[in-house]
């Protein structure tokens, strides 16, 4: 079968800010629901291939008699072609949980917390040469 889609669904108390979070990550949005709202319960997100979708922390209660429980308990990984630049331009909307390290696999990665606390992994993309240092809030995917 083609076209089956797997992907994360973040539970937040602020759907429209943490999915603007992600499209400074390159996501971009697809789908909302409702349809014309500024305030949706849902908003699906896709970045070359990959999706996200962000959901409001009342939906598994309303879908399946579930409460969520708190703090992280997930880390989201997304590669970017300039970490440093990246960093520098989320930090203006992120709080960063570890600044950029070589972890041993030889990955230069850093941590940080989207608007509700989930934990982001930023990964430097291999192979690819970063760009001079950006302004912060400008951040190169």
């Amino acid at each position: 079968m083609t076209g089956l889609l797997a992907f994360p669904v973040l539970y937040v108390s602020d759907v429209t800010t943490v999915a603007a979070f992600y499209e400074l990550l390159g996501f971009s949005e697809q789908a909302r629901f409702p349809v014309d709202t500024p305030d949706p319960g849902y908003i699906r997100l896709s970045r070359e291939g990959s999706q996200l979708g962000i959901a409001s922390e009342e939906s598994p209660r309303w879908l399946a008699g579930i409460t969520p429980g708190p703090g992280p308990r997930h880390q989201f990984c997304v590669y970017v072609a300039d970490l440093g630049a990246t960093l520098n331009g989320l930090r203006l909307v992120a709080t960063v949980l570890c600044e950029p390290v070589v972890m041993p696999s030889g990955q230069l990665e850093a941590y940080i917390a989207d608007p509700e606390g989930n934990v982001v992994v930023i990964v430097q993309a291999a192979g690819v040469t970063p760009s001079p240092a950006a302004e912060p809030g400008d951040p190169a995917v």
